[in-house]
This record gives structure tokens, C-alpha cells and sequence, in this order.
């Protein structure tokens, strides 16, 4: 027995099949969820067996999604304390942001990853990231080269940094000008939903590590300079506060009065007396979920699945924290899930509008299956059913992030001290007109400790 199935509909489907293998994207990769993947990724990376993960995903470099798996890859090494091999693999991220800066002509593998993507779902779109995933790679790779021993690449990759905090300041004053309408009442809700979570992309944490490095490097006035930055993020914190202030004096700033009126007196250190920063990630950023909207169009039911981001759930407490035999309080200063949730929030209407041409696309072909003969029949119940399966939204993004950025900065009399976090302990070494940077990376059933005294 056969079925005359409508000819357009099978070259279409079949196509766009071609195109997956074609434009290199394993059918699985498309089809499957990235969250799920990573889950197992980061339960290696929060074991005491995480050797071996950042080599990997480095392996997966070479699928259509390098620029996601560099990071991923980097990140995992960082975590490990192999900073070296963290450089190396940012750097491969790095130089793909690069060439996407410098794309002049759209390649032929990126025509058919966006033809495709008409039929299938935009995980076929190879991963370009987002501008604040770009601002933390080259964060990271600062401390990266700091904690390494290599201070004139850490401020080349500090300055980058600031760079692209300014490009993203830019983008931000522009799109507040030109805002983009939906008509679509479901995903305007979503938006605003998403702005709840997050209501702005610009990361206080970054700022103060900025700040930090220029201050470190012998620059207060560009420190002081990121520390407003911070501070207009983050108004609210005391750790910040105290940091302009201290600038403010040291620099005869004219704001000093201002702020002294709001906040105090600065507090500057004595003789005797180093400096401690403690930087505290703890968890994973929370990863991206999805949404359905159904439509009924010439009597076929459709259905299209965007991204977006649920209200994280609370980090468990900050463990009991002693410095010698001092107990000592975090301040929070970033949550990821709310800058990715802010980034995508600014996203959203172009991923929408993206994925309703996708939709008439699927209409359209659809439309070629009507009529009451069997073939007829089975070839719109072949598209709904193509529609059903490959209709997925685009959960990808950096999941070996921390969740939140929790941050101690103190004058401490110089000595040996023992800091207890929870049940793991780590000797520091304060030394008097000295920075000794502490680096906790807290995944959950695992902590890890690095320091380096500058």
C-alpha cells in the first residue's frame, strides 16, 4: 500500500534533515536538552574526581558549538586550579567572539545553520553567547593570568573587560530609546516576568573585580571609577560603599562629602595592617527552561517553544566563616540567574520574532497537506508530528557559572591566620600594605581555596 504524501512536504522535512548534517550538527544535539547534558558535567566537577572534565568538553570544541564549549572547558579547568590550561581554552572562546566581530560575509555553513533553522529550532544556529558571558570570559581570564603570576596579562584582560562593560552600557542607553513593541500579549508578559528575575544585564561583581585589579595595578582613580559603577548596580552595599569612600578621601574626590554624609566615615588601614579579599561563588547559575505557545493556523495545530528563566531557588546559607577567631559576614554581590535573565529579557522579542517566521514556515507547508485523501491525512499528521519533535526553544548557555558572588573585603592586622569555611580550612597570610586575595569556589559538596598575595 502507499500514500501519495504531498511531494513539497517531503522535500521540505528532508531538507531540512539534509541541512542538520550539512551544516555539522549531530540530529541528537538539536533534539536533545543542553541543561540535561551539562547536569552530569557539573556533578563531576563538584566530586573530587574532576580531573578529567575540562579535557572533555574540550573535545566538544570541535562540534558546531566551539565557542560554548570553550567556555564551558575553561571554566572547568578554573575551577580545578589549572589556570594555565584555562588560559589556553578562553583563548579559544576569546578568538571566537573575534570572529564573529570580524565576519564581513556570512559562510556557507552559517547560511544553511539559519536555513534550517527555519524548519527545525535554533539549537541548529551555532552558540554566539551573549555580550555578558563575554564581559565574565575575559573577568575570568584577568584572574586567571593574576592567580598564574602574570600581572601585565591581567590587566590587558582587565582593560578588555572594561571595554566591553562600556559596549554594554552603549547597547542599554540605545535599546532604552528604541524599545521594541510585541504584539504577542503572552511572550510581553514573559518579558516583563523576566525583568523581575533580573531587571538589568550589568554585573556589580564585575565592576568590583575591575576595580579591584586597577587598584591592585596602581590605579585608583580608574578603581574608583568602577567602584561607582558597582555601587549604581548595587546602592545597597555596605562593602562597596566603604570601598568609594576610602577612594574618595585617599583621592581628595569632591564626593567624599556626599558620601560620608550617607554612609560614614571612611575607614582607612593602619600601618600594621594588610588588606583581605575574599571572593565567594557558590553554586551553579540556574539554566534555561522553555515555554509553549499554541497556535491554530488553517486548522493545524502548531506550536511554538521559546526560552526563558524560573525564579531561582534560595542558595543554602553561607557556611560558618572564621577568620582566626574572627567570624566574618559575606556580602552578596551578584546572582547570575538575574543577569542572564535580564540578558535574555532584551533577547527575547528577536528570538520571538524568529520563531513565528519559523512558524509560518511550518503553515505554509502544512497548508500543501490539506484535503480528505489518506495522503493527504498522513502528511499533515507528518508535519504536526515534525513540528512537535523538533520545535524546541534554545535552553544553551555558560551552565558552569557560579549561582551567586558573595564578597568579604577587610583590613586585617598582618599574621598567619587559619580561615575556617564550614568544615574546610585554609591558611592565609596577611602582610601589612599588601592585598591578599582569597578565591572560594563552593560547588556545593566540594570547596576549593586559592590565594595569592600581591
Amino acid at each position: 500500500m502507499s500514500y501519495d504524501i504531498p511531494k513539497k512536504l517531503a522535500k521540505a522535512v528532508s531538507y531540512s534533515w539534509l541541512i542538520l548534517t550539512l551544516s555539522g550538527c549531530a540530529v541528537s544535539g538539536v533534539l536533545t536538552s543542553y541543561p540535561n547534558e551539562m547536569a552530569s558535567v557539573k556533578d563531576q566537577i563538584n566530586s573530587s574526581d574532576a580531573s578529567g572534565v575540562a579535557a572533555k568538553l574540550a573535545d566538544k570544541m570541535q562540534s558546531s558549538n566551539p565557542l560554548l564549549y570553550a567556555q564551558e572547558a575553561g571554566r572547568a579547568a578554573q575551577i580545578s586550579g589549572d589556570f594555565a590550561s584555562s588560559i589556553k581554552l578562553y583563548d579559544s572562546a576569546i578568538n571566537s567572539y573575534l570572529a564573529l566581530d570580524d565576519r564581513a560575509k556570512v559562510s556557507l555553513s552559517h547560511v544553511g545553520a539559519n536555513s534550517s533553522s527555519l524548519l527545525v529550532n535554533d539549537k541548529v544556529i551555532p552558540y554566539e553567547g551573549n555580550l555578558s558571558e563575554r564581559i565574565l570570559l575575559h573577568q575570568y581570564q584577568a584572574l586567571n593570568y593574576l592567580f598564574n603570576g602574570n600581572n601585565v596579562a591581567a590587566q590587558v584582560e582587565m582593560r578588555r573587560t572594561n571595554e566591553l562593560q562600556q559596549r554594554q552600557q552603549q547597547q542599554l542607553d540605545q535599546q532604552s530609546k528604541t524599545a521594541q513593541q510585541l504584539s504577542n500579549g503572552e511572550v510581553s508578559a514573559e518579558v516583563s516576568r523576566l525583568k523581575s528575575i533580573g531587571d538589568t544585564p550589568l554585573n556589580a561583581g564585575s565592576y568590583y573585580v575591575t576595580g579591584l585589579l586597577h587598584e591592585l595595578f596602581g590605579q585608583p582613580n580608574d578603581a574608583y571609577i568602577d567602584y561607582r559603577k558597582a555601587a549604581t548596580v548595587l546602592p545597597d552595599s555596605p562593602v562597596l560603599q566603604q570601598a568609594l569612600l576610602r577612594l574618595a578621601q585617599s583621592l581628595s574626590m569632591p564626593q567624599l562629602e556626599e558620601f560620608t554624609q550617607r554612609w560614614g566615615k571612611p575607614v582607612q588601614p593602619k600601618a600594621s595592617q594588610g588588606r583581605v579579599v575574599l571572593l565567594l561563588e557558590r553554586g551553579f547559575v540556574t539554566p534555561k527552561t522553555s515555554f509553549t505557545l499554541p497556535f491554530v493556523v488553517d486548522n493545524s495545530v502548531l506550536s511554538l517553544s521559546l526560552p526563558t528563566y524560573r525564579e531561582p531557588g534560595p542558595l543554602p546559607a553561607v557556611p560558618a566563616t572564621l577568620f582566626g577567631s574572627n567570624a566574618l559576614s559575606f556580602a552578596p554581590l551578584t546572582q547570575f540567574t538575574q543577569i542572564e535573565a535580564a540578558e535574555l529579557s532584551d533577547r527575547l522579542p528577536v528570538i520571538y520574532t524568529r520563531q513565528a517566521a519559523r512558524l509560518a514556515a511550518k503553515a505554509t507547508l502544512s497548508h500543501q497537506t490539506q484535503g480528505d485523501s489518506t495522503g493527504a491525512l498522513l502528511g499533515n499528521a507528518l508535519m504536526q508530528i515534525f513540528n512537535v519533535v523538533t520545535e524546541q526553544a534554545d535552553c544553551r548557555s555558560w551552565l558552569t557559572l557560579p549561582a551567586q558572588l558573595d564578597l568579604l573585603d577587610n583590613f586585617t592586622e598582618q599574621g598567619q591566620y587559619q580561615l575556617h569555611y564550614g568544615n574546610n580550612q585554609q591558611p592565609v597570610t596577611v602582610q601589612a600594605g599588601r592585598t591578599t586575595v582569597v578565591w572560594i569556589i563552593d560547588t556545593g559538596n566540594l570547596t576549593r581555596f586559592y590565594t595569592k598575595l600581591l
